[in-house]
């Protein structure tokens, strides 16, 4: 096959689509911004790996209190901004993708073969970080274990390129015209078309952040007109992600004999019912629920402290605890206290928010809430505490 000849058809030809803004300036500086919020966007979502999926040497601090709420938010938040700078990123460097020869020195070679992983690995983490936000999963695959692999293999694939597209990038933003130099009128006219198409691009992107974040971030509330969840409705105003009939515990959760266990390394096994917790000193505390989605909201929380019922079990003080829901299937359905969360005195098992009784989609009889974790852990229809 002669390569030269099929990559001189449309739309593969180096000079397909001209425009005078495939220019390595404009390339730079989307590079740059792309180059930051690829970065916070893995930061971000490395930390919520570790939260989720803590490894021995890891344990999540549960202080401050709504650290997860702004790192999600913040991956989200970037990731969005992202799309537009990573359109226009592709438009610019267009003809240099099927340019020929493939490659002119080593480093070129490196920066093309980059391309690959790093163009189809940031296609594909917006792709199916979108469609999550939106509940929408359009593939057979773990979405949690693929898109954090991805996420490295893309990272990995972009500091290659910095790398080996350091000094080009270094040159062309530190271009400055000579003093003796007059600027032509075209251009001039040319300048003026690339300030324009930029702050197209960041425009765009600033305004895909300003109508989503509002998602996380109260007082942008009202102008969350794109985010695909608002953190004020649903029952009792604020969302659910799994309903409990989709859980499978509408009959479990309101039946009559309910107890709430408490059972592993403890001196005394507790078995409590509803009344018997209710009658407990009871504690509240004003704490954020944040999704993994991006959304947040913040709630008046009453309940029962765990580190009360550990101390009336007779629990080590270090004791770490497998909190376990009555839905039996699917994903989430336990999750762990490190002995920060478990002894922090706002982490609770909760029967009340905002005053009211919990409604059955959030969690009813008793819900975990506590500092400084994901939503995802933060498990509903509680029925046992194992401690360990």
């Amino acid at each position: 096959m002669n390569w030269p000849s099929v990559l001189d058809r449309r739309p593969f030809r180096e000079n397909s689509f001209p425009s005078k803004l495939h220019d390595e300036q404009v390339a730079a500086i989307l590079g740059c911004a792309l180059g930051i919020t690829f970065t916070v966007c893995f930061a971000t979502g490395l930390y919520s790996h570790l939260a989720q999926n803590p490894p021995s040497w890891f344990e999540l601090p549960s202080r401050p209190a709504g650290l997860y709420r702004v790192t999600q938010g913040l991956h989200v938040a970037t990731g969005i901004a992202s799309i537009p700078l990573l359109a226009a990123k592709l438009w610019t460097v267009y003809p240099k993708l099927f340019s020929w020869p493939p490659f002119e020195s080593a480093a070129h070679l490196i920066a093309r073969i980059s391309l690959l992983p790093l163009i189809g690995g940031g296609l594909f983490m917006l792709f199916t970080g979108l469609a999550n936000i939106n509940l929408w999963y359009p593939w057979q695959f773990n979405f949690p274990v693929t898109h954090y692999w991805a996420a490295w293999l893309t990272m990995g694939a972009l500091v290659v390129h910095i790398g080996a597209k350091f000094t080009t990038t270094r040159r062309v933003l530190s271009r400055k015209v000579s003093a003796s130099a007059v600027p032509s009128a075209v251009d001039a006219v040319d300048a003026v078309d690339r300030r324009r198409f930029l702050a197209t691009v960041f425009g765009t992107s600033a305004l895909l952040t300003l109508f989503t974040v509002g998602q996380t971030f109260a007082p942008l509330r009202k102008l969350a007109l794109l985010a695909p969840r608002r953190p004020d409705v649903g029952p009792q105003g604020f969302p659910v992600n799994r309903t409990a009939r989709t859980a499978g515990v509408v009959e479990t959760s309101q039946a009559s004999d309910y107890r709430l266990t408490v059972t592993g390394r403890v001196r005394n096994e507790l078995s409590l019912g509803l009344d018997e917790l209710r009658a407990l000193r009871q504690h509240s505390a004003v704490l954020p629920i944040a999704c993994v989605e991006g959304w947040s909201t913040t709630q008046r929380w009453t309940g029962v402290r765990v580190r009360d019922l550990l101390a009336m079990a007779g629990a080590s003080p270090d004791a770490e605890v497998r909190v376990e829901s009555l839905q039996q299937h699917r994903s989430y359905r336990t999750s762990d206290l490190n002995p920060w969360q478990a002894h922090d005195p706002d982490t609770l098992l909760a029967l009340l928010v905002n005053g009211e009784p919990l409604a059955l989609d959030h969690g009813y009889p008793l819900r975990l809430i506590g500092p400084n974790r994901p939503g995802v852990m933060q498990t509903k229809w509680v029925t046992r505490l194992v401690v360990q």
